[in-house]
């Protein structure tokens, strides 16, 4: 059978289920925020209500909905005391927001290797990475599998390190034992860009575990200025993270959704899992007990080299699932490969060349590393095998072609 790209019959004739999803429930919330009149936060009820049916669902004591995932990061980092010439470990394979929030304010990011199974985060290259400058860690809870957060509490407890927890793949995830995002003592940062879990186009959240650090959190996000200030006393330097009501609205309406959907996909991605594992071409994220649940903003997998024969090329395999109408990506490019992580304030601890050897797990993400969109992971049993057979037809042609 002709691959699809080269002219052939595509697995796939029908779309996997649209993404954002929405109904009648969305459209009712925004007429609510509309015709209430209020559409700031500052006078209106979706952000203080939706902020609190987060944190019940997460196990946090609060939160503060804000305008996207990266200003999240910023606030918290400030919220913890992370300043300029503080370091924050943070892992190698994420999204460059990690990263840059450091960046933003004017802290610096140190980049770790992440493990081989859950691709989150690596305690072992934590531990063995402070330095006299290290205040922090983020903690990236990547395609929503929660991070080993019992041994990297160790760690900053040992150290007296701050843990923020870089939730924007994870709601809905628990951890070992059951565990909420907001029960580890921490600040926990979402996003709600328009790929994500539960999307309203743009947005974000810090999920707080105390309210000291919810007033905080507010101040850094509300220009500096302390909530019922009335003499425009900015206390501190801020900045106007503050999320508008119809966005609010919207995502109480996807917060309604956020469990079942995670069913379905924590269903159809064992499914997945099991058959790609039989195949044997593909090796998935797997899934450990740190993942009590998992919401699977991502099913991630990398290919695997066959013995005598030379790696395929892992953008050709993207273009060819795209062809056979799989939602394919390639993965994250590992943090220090990006040339803004090297712009000031930069590492001046490591280089490249120490960075690539000390991360063989992130590089071979970055250059193997394949991602299926979870809209894909909505849909029946039967669609999502179409993605095993997908693939398996994708990798038997290149092989062949060799």
């Amino acid at each position: 059978m002709t691959l699809a790209i080269h002219g052939g019959t595509p697995v796939r004739h029908t779309p996997y289920p649209d993404w954002p999803q929405f109904g009648v429930e969305e459209e009712n919330a925004l007429l609510r925020s509309l015709h209430q009149g209020q559409w700031w936060r500052m006078q209106g009820r979706e952000n203080l209500d939706f902020e609190q049916a987060f944190a019940r669902l997460h196990g946090g004591h609060s939160a503060f909905a804000v305008s996207n995932g990266t200003v999240a990061l910023e606030i918290a980092l400030q919220a913890a005391g992370i300043g300029p010439g503080d370091e924050v470990i943070v892992p190698a394979f994420t999204f460059i927001s990690t990263s840059m929030a450091c960046q933003r304010i004017g802290a610096t990011a140190i980049a770790v290797d992440v493990l081989a199974d859950t691709l989150c985060i690596d305690p072992a290259a934590v531990q063995a990475t402070i330095g006299p400058r290290t205040r922090a860690i983020i903690a990236v809870h990547m395609a929503g599998h929660l991070c080993d957060m019992r041994s990297l509490a160790r760690i900053a407890d040992q150290h007296r390190l701050v843990i923020i927890q870089d939730a924007a793949h994870a709601h809905g995830a628990r951890g070992l034992g059951d565990t909420g995002i907001g029960e580890y003592g921490s600040l926990a940062c979402f996003s709600f860009q328009n790929f994500k879990l539960m999307t309203a186009g743009e947005g974000g959240l810090v999920l707080c575990p105390n309210e000291e650090l919810r007033e905080k959190v507010f101040l850094y996000g509300n220009v500096g200025r302390p909530l019922g200030d009335r003499s425009y006393q900015h206390t501190v330097v801020g900045t106007n993270a503050r999320l508008s009501e119809f966005s609010a609205a919207v995502l109480s309406a996807q917060l309604g959704r956020l469990e079942q959907q995670t069913r379905v996909r924590q269903h159809n991605a064992h499914l997945l899992g099991e058959t790609l594992v039989r195949q044997g071409l593909v090796t998935p994220q797997v899934r450990t007990a740190d993942a009590h649940t998992h919401p699977y903003y991502m099913f991630l997998f990398t290919l695997d080299d066959l013995p005598g024969q030379p790696p395929l090329d892992r953008n050709q395999v993207v273009d060819c699932l795209v062809a056979e109408g799989i939602p394919a990506f390639r993965a994250y490019q590992a943090l220090y490969r990006i040339p803004s992580y090297w712009q000031a304030p930069a590492p001046t601890r490591q280089d490249l060349e120490q960075c690539i050897a000390a991360c063989p797990v992130s590089e071979r993400m970055a250059q193997r590393g394949i991602w299926i969109h979870h809209r894909a992971l909505l849909g029946s049993e039967q669609d999502t095998l179409d993605i095993a057979a997908a693939i398996a037809k994708v990798h038997q042609h290149l092989v062949g072609a060799q």
